[in-house]
């Protein structure tokens, strides 16, 4: 079993930041690819960003030069900054994790619970 823990979301002012963690646990043997996505009110599911175990990353054209995804590998945890935030990126942030479980052949998908990140004045 492999869960994924999100922590860090909040309230935060347009043009502030955030720091977003996703923690995986359990029976873990390798993490392939982690990335987050968001979910707006009335708006269809996105991927915001995601990065490979060797650090490849990639991002949707709306957070591009504001947002930076990184991961530290031993501790099994990818980091979402969120910078120059806008009104438009208030959503619920889900972590998501391609993970190779001990004994497995391949991976499986796993997804955190969500973290509200609100951008209002």
């Amino acid at each position: 079993q492999v869960q994924l823990v999100e922590s860090g979301g909040g309230l935060v002012q347009p043009g502030g930041s955030l720091r977003l963690s996703c923690a995986a646990s359990g029976s873990i043997f390798s993490i392939n690819a982690m990335g987050w996505y968001r979910l707006a009110p009335g708006k269809q599911r996105e991927l915001v960003a995601s990065i490979t175990s060797g650090g490849r990353t990639n991002y949707a054209d709306s957070v591009k030069g504001r947002f930076t995804i990184s991961r530290d590998n031993a501790k099994n945890t990818a980091y979402l900054q969120l910078s120059s935030l806008k009104p438009e990126d208030t959503a619920v942030y889900y972590c998501n994790a391609v993970v190779v479980s001990l004994g497995a052949l391949s991976g499986a998908n796993y997804w955190g619970q969500g973290t509200q990140v609100t951008v209002s004045s």
